[in-house]
Order: C-alpha cells, then sequence, then structure tokens
C-alpha cells in the first residue's frame, strides 16, 4: 500500500522542498526505466504525480509558480506516457530538479 502524505504536512514545506522530494521521484523513474523494470517505473511515475497535484492544489503558491507546476506536470506526462513533443531526456530532468534539491537543502 502506497504511503499517503497528508496535504498539510506536504503544504508545510517550501516549494524548493517539494520540488526536491518530487525531483526524488523522478530519479527513480529513470533509474527504473534504466534498469528495464516498467512496472516499477510507473509506480514511481505515479507518485511523482501524486506529490505535483498536492502541490498545484496549495492555495498558499502563487500563480506563476502554479503555473510552472502545470507545465511541469505537463510535460513530465509527455516523456513518459507520450510522444514526447517537448524532446525532455532524463537529463533535462535530473538537471531541472537537481537545483530544487540543493536550494532546499540550503534553507535548511
Amino acid at each position: 500500500m502506497p504511503h499517503q502524505i497528508k496535504p498539510e504536512n506536504w503544504h508545510s514545506l517550501s516549494l524548493a522542498e517539494q520540488l526536491g522530494n518530487i525531483g526524488s521521484e523522478v530519479e527513480r523513474v529513470i533509474s527504473w526505466q534504466k534498469k528495464q523494470k516498467p512496472d516499477y517505473a510507473e509506480k514511481a511515475m505515479e507518485r511523482a504525480l501524486e506529490l505535483l497535484d498536492l502541490s498545484l492544489a496549495n492555495k498558499n503558491i502563487k500563480l506563476p509558480e502554479r503555473q510552472e507546476l502545470a507545465r511541469v506536470r505537463e510535460a513530465l506526462c509527455c516523456w513518459f506516457y507520450g510522444q514526447n513533443d517537448y524532446g525532455m531526456t532524463d537529463n533535462f530532468w535530473h538537471k531541472y530538479f537537481l537545483y530544487f534539491g540543493i536550494l532546499a537543502r540550503s534553507l535548511r
């Protein structure tokens, strides 16, 4: 059974912390894909999207950031489930989320 995070706990994290955690799930997706374990990659992707949806539901996040989150969600879905119309790569996702993790750590 997947671990369910309470929205109030998730919303108490900074946006950088949220994106760093989402990035950890995306890193798991990439790792499982490389190991040719699609079922595990799918579960990690579902978790990344669940966390993104929690972030999108956070009313404290301002519109520009919410728009960015929605774009990230769309691009992730297109990359993983679709035709990758945006041409995203594993390296792009690694770099995109890495900086949020670094920022989150520096804010502690």
